[in-house]
């Protein structure tokens, strides 16, 4: 990256964020390229949100004939491009209800919302969380997380959130009862390292539902819109949430989130209890829609499961061959995690190197999670650099 840029973007924002020292200029396909032409091939997929991968022409096609139309009149109107994407998403994942917002973030505030005003009457108040969950920064948010690294400095939390140790059955059933408002569930965990919900852990939570009529919540930000090889994660177990969030990907790059209910919640929300003047942009919907078409109807989905095995497979050979530095392989689709026996920045920075782009997660996992348009071909030259950089490190 041009010095004089880095130095200038330390001085102007918070120290947020440990920037890559890349200046990217432009994206095409899976590649990124930065100013002096050097290209990459991207493992991150803008963290888990450019499904159609960078420059797709369906996608800026129909960014920009809506902009010439109108970009913004907010949700006092209706609005084609929402009404056309909602009636996509809800007839995909038959759910009744949908609210547009920003972020992942905001999906989650609003689903707690969501799930306090349905339990209200009820005297049903106790939310959980499960470990090693990543819901997003907010207060509400962070309530239902248990990691120190995103809650030290924000206490004191929101009343009523607990924890529960993630995929502990008997952890489960000692702790929900008929106070039990709801669980919140990623059931494929992607901060967190890629770890997936067990199906004992599900059935449990499924009967315990039955039982204490609580509300399930699925987090399906990250791992929803067919990057899993089915539209949602939580379609690997068998069980159904009541209310999803969902976000990254559906905006094909722009901001766009949403918060699915199932008729057990279809009637909470009112007029004017809940709200936002930029959910559901219709420049962000117009995307929206033309991923859902290529997720679902153009067969990227069934691309991505193909994607998943083949690549699954190409990482345990890597396990197989490299004991001593690979642990595991786990995920589905275009969501799969290494876990490796060191803190995998060292890799990271050493696959930078060869011109490819990956994410280290929850210190020591190599997450990715690609557009869902790569090849196996694309896939080959990630095996062949992590193959390179494992042999140096055995040296």
């Amino acid at each position: 990256m041009n010095e004089p840029i880095l130095e200038r973007e330390q001085q102007l924002f918070f120290h947020t964020y440990k920037r890559l020292h890349l200046e990217v200029e432009r994206g095409e396909g899976c590649y990124l390229f930065t100013k002096d032409g050097t290209r990459y091939l991207d493992f991150f997929g803008g963290i888990a949100v450019n499904a159609l991968g960078y420059n797709h022409p369906r996608l800026c096609r129909a960014i920009e004939e809506q902009i010439h139309k109108y970009i913004h009149v907010s949700n006092y109107f209706v609005q084609q491009p929402q009404v056309k994407l909602a009636e996509k998403i809800l007839s995909a994942s038959k759910f009744q209800r949908i609210f547009f917002t920003n972020s992942g973030t905001e999906a989650t505030e609003g689903a707690i919302k969501l799930a306090r005003k349905w339990g209200k009457s009820l005297g049903k108040t106790q939310l959980f969380g499960l470990s090693n969950a990543f819901h997003g920064r907010t207060m509400g948010a962070l309530s239902l997380m248990d990691k120190q690294k995103y809650r030290d400095g924000y206490e004191p939390f929101v009343e009523n959130f607990g924890h529960l140790k993630f995929n502990d059955v008997d952890e489960l059933r000692r702790a929900v009862n008929e106070k039990t408002l709801g669980v919140f569930v990623e059931f494929v965990q992607g901060e967190g390292g890629i770890f997936i919900v067990s199906q004992e852990y599900a059935r449990e939570l499924q009967s315990l539902r039955e039982k204490y009529r609580f509300l399930i919540i699925g987090d399906e930000i990250q791992s929803g819109v067919g990057r899993t090889g089915k539209l949602f994660g939580y379609m690997h177990t068998g069980v159904t949430p009541d209310i999803v969030m969902m976000a990254k990907p559906i905006g094909g790059g722009l901001p766009l989130g949403a918060i699915l209910g199932n008729d057990r919640v279809a009637e909470t929300f009112t007029y004017g209890v809940h709200g936002t003047t930029f959910g559901g942009n219709p420049v962000a919907c117009a995307a929206g829609l033309v991923v859902l078409e290529e997720v679902l109807d153009k067969g990227l989905m069934r691309h991505a499961e193909e994607i998943g095995v083949y690549l699954s497979a190409r990482l345990m050979q890597l396990k197989k061959d490299f004991p001593a530095l690979v642990t595991d392989v786990r995920g589905f689709g275009c969501m799969i995690g290494l876990e490796l026996s060191m803190d995998g920045q060292a890799v990271v920075d050493a696959m930078q190197r060869r011109q490819i782009l990956v994410n280290c997660t929850n210190v020591n996992v190599l997450r990715f999670v690609p557009p869902l348009i790569i090849t196996k071909e694309q896939c080959d030259d990630l095996i062949t650099a992590l193959r390179s950089v494992f042999e140096d490190l055995k040296k």
